[in-house]
């Protein structure tokens, strides 16, 4: 019996072994950041409705370092379906329009 008491006691560890709590508290993950983040650095997916239960997932707001084509093929290999690649012109005189790829995939891909 003190036998199979001993196996079921584990040992405690000494205290340098143990987790600390105060370091978890350093950063906050979910505060704000004090620099302005711009629209530019989020990647916005949409649905767009087509005739009746046809759907359209747009994706924009990739990074230029991305290549969008290799992007696609993932993305056609790992949600069967069909899609391609716009790519927007740059206005100069609109500035506010978007500028960069989007990537269009066939079906509600979220």
């Amino acid at each position: 019996l003190s036998r199979l008491s001993s196996f079921s006691r584990r040992p405690s560890l000494p205290l340098p072994h143990r987790m600390n709590i105060d370091n978890l508290d350093t950063v906050d993950p979910f505060a704000d950041s004090e620099e302005a983040s711009s629209q530019a650095d989020y990647v916005h997916i949409r649905v767009q409705q087509r005739n009746g239960r046809k759907s359209l997932t747009t994706i924009q707001g990739l990074p230029e370092k991305v290549s969008s084509k290799k992007l696609l093929k993932a993305f056609k290999k790992d949600f069967c379906c069909n899609g391609h690649v716009v790519e927007l012109d740059a206005d100069p005189e609109n500035t506010s329009a978007p500028k960069g790829n989007v990537i269009q995939l066939q079906g509600d891909q979220r």
